[in-house]
């Protein structure tokens, strides 16, 4: 029989993590998502796993970088600001093809930002990939079970791809409690980690780090045709998204993270009041879901994007849509009402979609 648990967001993040058979976890704290390595730290010593404190992002994420090279799963977590400064490392990673999860829990606004309240100010920041030119895959999960999966499935496309793995959740997520069906997925097989740095007594176990990284600059062309090449199968086979009551819709919602819940209630509610609406939500923010979103808004008719933010997804469903239908938005001028203040909750966006009807 499946264990069936009460777990937070941020918890669920660490016990993914372990359950994909991460031992090693290097962080610095930040607020919303430091229970992760609260979590971290208590259980890794009890498995013979190694939990490090960095001095700061910077730190923890060369710390990433030198633990991943020996073949095993390992992950750092941060959020917004934290994830600026861990910029160098992380596209040294990417160019290398050194496999290795992240997991990016937002927090409201630039620069340093306001950690005790949710946005989802950074969906243009991860999605774009690391300064370069290269991208990673981004997972975003809208509830604490698919935190519990997408985590695990971020380890697997690390190894299977051999690239940087990003799970993106947001204060709201991360903070929530929810009941958990504990198991671990199997999602297939993986390649041999031939190429991982194992010491001496491992023969065969040489790392191509540095020649990645030097042989780089003496065949440029080739080595971005590679990064396309693999960009182009993660495209093809790992591109993700759900529908929710799409098939008769003649209004589409489009959303993630938590604002993909709040968007579900308004539909269930749009519906018992006889309006047609339905969700198209992205599942994997890189690669974005275009030709699905495309097809299911132009069997709609109208699009609302809903995001905690200034206006960033939207510009993605724009390019989907290539205007061929209009796209409305809903974003962060949305969160001041009298009960709940801070959050777009259903009522809200039901009235603006009878408003846009």
């Amino acid at each position: 029989m499946t264990e069936r648990i009460l777990h937070t967001g941020n918890d669920t993040v660490a016990r993914a993590a372990i359950s994909a058979g991460c031992k090693h976890y290097f962080a610095y704290p930040i607020t919303p998502q430091s229970e992760i390595a609260h979590y971290m730290a208590r259980e890794l010593p009890k498995i013979g796993g190694c939990f490090l404190q960095s001095e700061g992002e910077y730190a923890a994420a060369y710390m990433l970088l030198g633990a991943a090279l020996s073949g095993e799963r390992v992950m750092t977590s941060t959020s917004s600001p934290g994830l600026a400064l861990m910029q160098e490392p992380l596209s040294m990673m990417v160019t290398a093809e050194i496999p290795a999860v992240v997991v990016e829990t937002q927090r409201l606004g630039p620069g340093t930002g306001t950690g005790g309240q949710q946005g989802q100010t950074d969906y243009r920041f991860v999605t774009r990939g690391v300064y370069g030119g290269l991208h990673y895959p981004v997972l975003a999960p809208y509830s604490v079970s698919e935190i519990f999966e997408f985590v695990q499935l971020a380890f697997h496309i690390a190894d299977k791809y051999r690239i940087l793995t990003m799970v993106l959740t947001d204060f709201v997520l991360g903070r929530m409690t929810e009941y958990l069906e504990l198991k671990t997925f199997d999602f297939g097989p993986l390649p041999e980690k031939d190429w991982a740095l194992k010491g001496k007594a491992h023969k065969g176990g040489r790392s191509n780090f540095l020649f990645t990284v030097t042989g780089m600059m003496l065949d440029i062309t080739g080595f971005f045709q590679g990064q396309q090449e693999k960009s182009k199968r993660i495209i093809d086979s790992e591109t993700r998204w759900e529908t929710y009551k799409t098939e008769d819709a003649d209004f589409l919602i489009v959303s993630y993270g938590y604002s993909a819940r709040m968007s579900k209630g308004a539909v269930n509610t749009a519906r018992a009041q006889g309006i047609k609406a339905g969700l198209f939500r992205p599942i994997t923010l890189w690669p974005f879901p275009r030709e699905a979103l495309q097809q299911e808004a132009l069997k709609a008719g109208k699009v609302l994007v809903v995001e905690d933010s200034p206006g960033e997804l939207v510009e993605d469903v724009e390019l989907a849509v290539q205007g061929r239908v209009p796209v409305h938005f809903l974003g962060i001028q949305a969160r001041h009402i009298a009960r709940a203040e801070g959050l777009i909750l259903p009522e809200r966006i039901l009235q603006e979609v009878r408003e846009l009807l």
